[in-house]
């Protein structure tokens, strides 16, 4: 069993009780870590703060990761709380829900900033903050998706900004390698998070990947949360810059 006890994570993107951050949340959890849950605003804050409550002994947070001086704020109260972290989870991504639908061609320049100002820079901008207060090394995960590589239709602009959030963590990987700061990300296979619902055809997309995965199902955020126990132990020391896949095998198949 993975023991994380006298480390601390703090985990960004707690939205509800489907959100990816809330399934590597408990896993991270169980294994003992100290956790701080972040949410984005004040509306998401009662929803949030009833599952961290479930959690004993975690600590919620409000941060806009499209604010700096938020960030700069939640980090000095990170060291001021903790001294140093351990474990860096970014659970963030979005991108305007009328980019999500039509034409690719027709994704605005705003639509295509906010998309990578959010999904994409936001990871820069918490690893910057992060970085100095893991005195002790640290690992560093991030949420990606297979339209990265390759189109799925409705995914549009989004699927460029995770192209870029993938190169952006082997950047960082071999930035921050130095500091034995590993930086990976976990490539989920589709789940019903807030913000895949503003996904066109997000059903027919999940039953796609459940009849051609070769485990002929969709995975779940606990099991997302399994691999980022994983990335978050010493047992993947000497893994950094990699893309790990927990899709039922989807992204092996051609046809």
């Amino acid at each position: 069993m993975i023991n994380l006890a006298g480390k601390t994570a703090v985990v960004f993107g707690l939205a509800n009780k489907r959100s990816i951050a809330w399934g590597i949340a408990q896993k991270l959890h169980e294994a003992g870590a100290t956790l701080a849950i972040g949410y984005l605003n004040e509306r998401m804050k009662m929803e949030a703060q009833g599952l961290i409550d479930e959690l004993p002994g975690a600590h919620g947070f409000q941060c806009d990761v499209s604010s700096d001086a938020e960030i700069e704020s939640v980090f000095a109260s990170f060291k001021e709380k903790f001294g140093k972290l351990d474990i860096l989870v970014h659970a963030i991504a979005y991108a305007p829900a009328e980019e999500l639908r039509g034409e690719f061609i027709n994704t605005t320049r705003e639509g295509f900033r906010i998309a990578h100002d959010i999904s994409v820079y936001s990871l820069i901008a918490v690893s910057r903050g992060a970085a100095p207060l893991m005195t002790d090394g640290g690992s560093i995960m991030t949420m990606t998706y297979y339209a990265a590589e390759k189109v799925v239709p409705n995914y549009n602009v989004m699927a460029v900004a995770k192209a870029a959030l993938e190169s952006t963590v082997r950047y960082l990987a071999w930035n921050l390698g130095p500091r034995n700061i590993r930086v990976n990300a976990i490539s989920a296979g589709p789940i019903k998070t807030l913000a895949a619902r503003g996904i066109g055809s997000l059903t027919e997309m999940m039953k796609t990947h459940s009849d051609r995965a070769p485990l002929h199902r969709n995975v779940d955020q606990l099991e997302v949360g399994g691999a980022a126990l994983f990335l978050a132990s010493d047992l993947s020391s000497a893994i950094t810059g990699e893309t790990i896949y927990v899709d039922c095998g989807y992204n092996i198949m051609g046809f």
